[in-house]
Formats: C-alpha cells, sequence, structure tokens
C-alpha cells in the first residue's frame, strides 16, 4: 500500500450567502453584521483602529495552531462547501473509562486497580516489565468485564496468563504495531482480542504537532497493515486486531477534530488497502501540557481535554491524574482522574450524542484541513530515504516553535507562566520514572523554579495604587514565573512601575534616586527607556528576560552587572 491518491479534493460548488438566521424570523443576520459588531469590540479594546476595515476581525480572531491551521472564530455555512465527512465518531453511547497504573509494582497496583474499577473504571492500561508478578497484578480483576491493556509485557507471557479464561473482546496484548508479528497476531486471534496498539502518544510526548502525530500514526498504522498482509493475515483481519491512542489536550477544537481526523485518515488508509472497518481508539489526556507546579490546574485541564476526546468520538478515554507529574498518584489524584469521565458521561451526557460536533461549520472545517495537514505528513515520511530522521527535523521544528510562544507567553501556562504562586507547598508523591521521556510545554520555565533566585527584586512604584497597579502586578507575575520574588526593601536590582506619564515626568529622577540609594541594575516595567537598564512588556520573550535578570541577580558587584548587560 503506497499513499497515492491522497485525500479528495472539495468540489468547486457556488458560495454561500453569509447567512447567520437563527429560526426566529425575526433573527436575520449576515456575516457583515458579525463582523461590524466584533469589530466595534475590538476597537474598544484598542486591538483595531478607526481606519481597519470591519473584516480584519477575522486574522485579529483566529487562532493558529502549531501546524499553521487556523481554528476560526466564527463557523459559516460556507466553510462546508465540498468538504468530506468520512470517518465520523461511531461509538454509541458511553466511553470506556480506562485508568494508566504503573503496574510494575504489582502489589500496590492491584490494590490501585481493584479501587478504581470499584469507583467505576470499566478497562484497565498498565504498564509492567517483561518480569512482572501477572498472577499477583491482575489478582481479582474480572476480566471478562475489564479489558486490560499491557504496555512492556512479553506477549507471549501474557497470552499464557490470559489462556483458558473468559477474556472482553476489547483486552490487548499491547505490542507496538511497529513491532507486529504473525505469531503475535495469530496468538491474539486464538484468544480473540486484539494484540497491536498504534501509541501517538509516544511522538506528542516529544512535541509532535497535531497532524505529525496523525501522519506518523497512519505511517505505522500502513507498515503494520503491510507486514500482516505479506505474512498471510488479510487486511480486515489485521485491522481488527490493532487500536490506536492519541493525546488530547486542553485546546479543545483542534483535540475533537484531531480524532475526527484520524477516523477518515484511518478509512481512507483502509480503503486504499482493499479493506474496511471501523477504528477503535483510545485518547489520553496530555502529559506534556501538564505542569508540575500549580498541580491543582492540571484537573482543568484534563476535563477540557476529556470533554474534547468524548465529543471527537473515543471509544476508551484514560484521564491522567493531575498530580502524575510529582511522581506516582495517590488516591485522591486517581479518584479525581476517573470521576472526570463520570462526571462528563452520567451529569454532562457528552456520551448520549453519537457526534456532537457533526454539522458544525467551524469544527468540520478544522475536522477536513488536519485531515489533509496529517496526509500531507504522511506522505513526507512514506517518500522520505529516512523516515525516522525526517520525522526527528520536522518535531524539533514544532518544539522550537512551541517553545518561542511559550516563552513570550502567546502560548500561557497557568499557573507556572502565568499567575504563578512562588509560595506553594507542592503535594509529596513517591518517586516515579513515568515522565522521564516527557518534555513538558513548560519545562524550560520549570527549571527556573527549580532553583528559584536567593536574591529578590525590588518593586519601586511611581504614583498611586490606581496608577501603579496594572504594571506592577504584570511585573511581579512576570518574575514570579522565573523563581523571583519581588520585596520593597532596597536591593541591587529594581524594577520601576507607573504610568507612561509618570516615567516621563520623574523616570530618570526616580532611577537616579534609586542609584545613589545603591541600586546597580534598574528595569523599567514597559516600553524601554533611556535611565533603564531593561524592560518588560507584553509580549516580551519572557523566558529570555527572566533568565537575564536571574544572571543580573547572581552577579556580585557593578563589573558583573555590566558584563551581565552585555
Amino acid at each position: 500500500m503506497t499513499v497515492e491518491g491522497g485525500l479528495d479534493e472539495p468540489e468547486e460548488l457556488e458560495p454561500a450567502q453569509g447567512s447567520l438566521d437563527l429560526a426566529d424570523p425575526a433573527d436575520t443576520w449576515t456575516v457583515a453584521d458579525w463582523e461590524r459588531e466584533a469589530a466595534a469590540v475590538l476597537r474598544k479594546g484598542k486591538r483595531l483602529t478607526d481606519d481597519d476595515a470591519d473584516d480584519a476581525v477575522w486574522d485579529k480572531l483566529t487562532r493558529r495552531t502549531l501546524d499553521d491551521i487556523g481554528v476560526c472564530p466564527l463557523g459559516t455555512p460556507d466553510q462546508l462547501i465540498g468538504l468530506e465527512t468520512t470517518g465520523r465518531p461511531t461509538r454509541q453511547g458511553d466511553w470506556d473509562v480506562r485508568a494508566y497504573l504503573d503496574g510494575r509494582d504489582a502489589k500496590a497496583a492491584n490494590d490501585e486497580a481493584l479501587v478504581d474499577l470499584d469507583g467505576g473504571v470499566t478497562s484497565l492500561w498498565l504498564r509492567v516489565d517483561a518480569d512482572t508478578d501477572l498472577g499477583t497484578l491482575l489478582d481479582r480483576v474480572l476480566l471478562d468485564l475489564a479489558p486490560v491493556v499491557l504496555d512492556g509485557a512479553d506477549p507471549a507471557a501474557f497470552a499464557a496468563y490470559l489462556e483458558g479464561r473468559e477474556l472482553h473482546p476489547e483486552t490487548n496484548l499491547g505490542v507496538a504495531a511497529e513491532d507486529a508479528t504473525i505469531e503475535v497476531a495469530k496468538q491474539a486471534q486464538r484468544l480473540e482480542v486484539r494484540g497491536f496498539v498504534v501509541d501517538a502518544t509516544r511522538v506528542h510526548d516529544r512535541g509532535a504537532s497535531d497532524a505529525q502525530e496523525l501522519g506518523w500514526s497512519m505511517a505505522v498504522g500502513a507498515t503494520y497493515l503491510r507486514t500482516l498482509t505479506a505474512a498471510g493475515l488479510g487486511v480486515d483481519e489485521a485491522a481488527s486486531l490493532v487500536e490506536f491512542r492519541y493525546a488530547a489536550t486542553d485546546e479543545q477544537f483542534p483535540t475533537i477534530a484531531k480524532l475526527r481526523a484520524a477516523r477518515r485518515l484511518w478509512a481512507r488508509v483502509l480503503e486504499m488497502s482493499q479493506g474496511a472497518g471501523e477504528m477503535r481508539l483510545h485518547a489520553v489526556t496530555s502529559r506534556p501540557m501538564m505542569s508540575k507546579y500549580d498541580p491543582w490546574v492540571n484537573m482543568l485541564r484534563t476535563t477540557v481535554a476529556a470533554f474534547a476526546s468524548g465529543v471527537g468520538g473515543a471509544d476508551s478515554v484514560t484521564v491522567l491524574p493531575f498530580d502524575s507529574p510529582l511522581g506516582r498518584p495517590d488516591a485522591f489524584g486517581r479518584r479525581i482522574a476517573r470521576n472526570t469521565s463520570h462526571l462528563l458521561i452520567d451529569e454532562s451526557h457528552v456520551a448520549h450524542v453519537a457526534d456532537p460536533a457533526g454539522g458544525s461549520y467551524a469544527v468540520e472545517k478544522l475536522t477536513d484541513d488536519l485531515a489533509r495537514a496529517g496526509w500531507e505528513v504522511l506522505g513526507r515520511l512514506d517518500d522520505a530515504s529516512d523516515a525516522e530522521a525526517a520525522l526527528d527535523a520536522e518535531i524539533a521544528a514544532t518544539v522550537e516553535k512551541r517553545e518561542r510562544e511559550v516563552a513570550t507567553r502567546k502560548r500561557p501556562i497557568t499557573g507556572l507562566t502565568e499567575f504563578p504562586h512562588l509560595g506553594e507547598a507542592l503535594p509529596e508523591r513517591e518517586a516515579s520514572d513515568d515522565w522521564d521521556a516527557v518534555r513538558s510545554y513548560g519545562a524550560s520555565f520549570e527549571a527556573l523554579r527549580d532553583e528559584p533566585a536567593t536574591t529578590t527584586v525590588h518593586l519601586a512604584t511611581i504614583g498611586t495604587v490606581a496608577q501603579h497597579t496594572a504594571r506592577a502586578t504584570f511585573a511581579t507575575n512576570l518574575l514570579a514565573a522565573g523563581g523571583i520574588a519581588v520585596a520593597q526593601d532596597p536591593g541591587r536590582v529594581v524594577c520601576v512601575a507607573g504610568t507612561d506619564a509618570a516615567y516621563d515626568e520623574q523616570g530618570a529622577e526616580v532611577a537616579a534616586e534609586l542609584r545613589e540609594n545603591g541600586a546597580e541594575w534598574v528595569i523599567v516595567a514597559g516600553k524601554p527607556r533611556d535611565w533603564a537598564d531593561d524592560s518588560c512588556a507584553m509580549g516580551v520573550d519572557a523566558l529570555d528576560f527572566l533568565t537575564r535578570t536571574r544572571l543580573v541577580l547572581s552577579a556580585r558587584g557593578t563589573s558583573g552587572i555590566e558584563g551581565s548587560k552585555l
């Protein structure tokens, strides 16, 4: 099988009339009406000028993903012109609530698994070693009711353990699809379970974008089909033995679109292989999006990710506990994780609609865009002489782009790059190596927080509280993101906060007075001033600024600071 042929191109149809009519005949609106009202709001916030056209709101409000795909602020009927909808979600009813556990300590993991199953978890995903005692790990687990997917097991040993037992058909031997063999396939068929996993979270954890995650998974899926069909299995037989695993982030609409696009792409791969079948899809809340600082915010991130997973049609959803970045999660973290799905299913009824996003103009367009971008990645990997090196290069470019957006806080991380709390007491957890291969999106800022500055910055305000509060708060939060505390006591490094008018009138004089009293480095909260050594304002490269400031704080004497300035 090759990727020649691609996805069908959109048909050329007549453009829509731009109507946004609601059900009531009196509610008649056009896209131009929306542009006018939205532009008025942006002009009030000084994001548009009076000279800007109303339709400039599209550029201002469209957010672009790391794949340079626009997430538009408003869906309109014309966005559906010629779009393909192959691969819509097929799940009926509640999704499978799958708990992840580190099973290498078999007894501890068994205790945790039984609590989770009693608390409503419906399947288990267990990390194991080749020598893990499966009898202890799975003791009292009802394998006919709760599917088990092992990660890292010897498939022959797992198959031997399962032999003769009544098993749930979604049980999976857990072999990586790229390592597929006909022997494992035959074992899975004999046991009437699945045997393989295409785990796209592996490239996601390295920093891959949505399209790269999709393209890589399709490349692995295609290779898997080639391997097993060459060994004598039919395409449909091979397809029935594999499950796909994707990461779900707190970017709600791209996650919904990614999961829907995955189904479309796999349907196309099977079609080109003269096969058919439904995709089994497991969504896992993203590891890199989580932060070990202010970990409670991870509850919000994983809730959005779980919601998007359900809406996107995932068959199984794993919500990772909020305290996972700190080590082995405790009972509270696991309980919150499983209850996230229960609240979405039982109280919000998200699972009661087969395809909640179906027909949404914006989501359908985003799904189509992501599917095409993922297919292009697949084509590049298929054409490359060294697919792994090609993927590494693409991921490296994505990581660099994401790092730049995080550094400038264009991609904020609440509790870390925004609204950090330097005095927080982090929960203590048992050490774990589960996250060793994961690069957190906020890793650079976490590194600064890991070793907080031992010297504070003196905050010098000009004017009344009402006049300096905005910039003083901005500077305080920015400095805290780098592990730097502020104080009112005089110090060698000073940050001046006030209004532009105050800077014009008093800035030079205040800076001179501060230097006379021992200040060796003056920062201004706002745009650069000739009387200040450095500045910080909205859009600043926060990581660069914080690194620079910490270097100054660690310097000793004027000569050291001057060297830092260079």
